[in-house]
């Protein structure tokens, strides 16, 4: 399986647009997928989520590893890479 970071998100997130901004910045993270998902219409990744957007997650051989806001590229590469 190759591996896709999921960054969950909604409309009229200054935050939630930081952190893409942050993402696709990162030529590094060429080759991964990047799912953007907006959690407004879903009750139980609001209530997941909610409070605490963005929220980053890599899923990948099995895995799935959260990072929450904030976080810099260096995390992101910490994140990609011990996965």
């Amino acid at each position: 399986m190759v591996a896709e970071l999921v960054l969950y998100s909604t409309d009229h997130c200054t935050l939630c647009d930081r952190a893409l901004e942050l993402l696709f910045s990162m030529p590094e993270l060429g080759g991964l997928t990047l799912r953007v998902v907006d959690i407004a219409d879903d009750e139980g990744l609001t209530a997941c989520y909610g409070d605490q957007l963005p929220v980053l997650v890599l899923h990948g051989g099995g895995n799935r590893v959260r990072l929450d806001w904030p976080f810099a590229a260096a995390d992101v590469l910490r994140l990609v890479r011990r996965n």
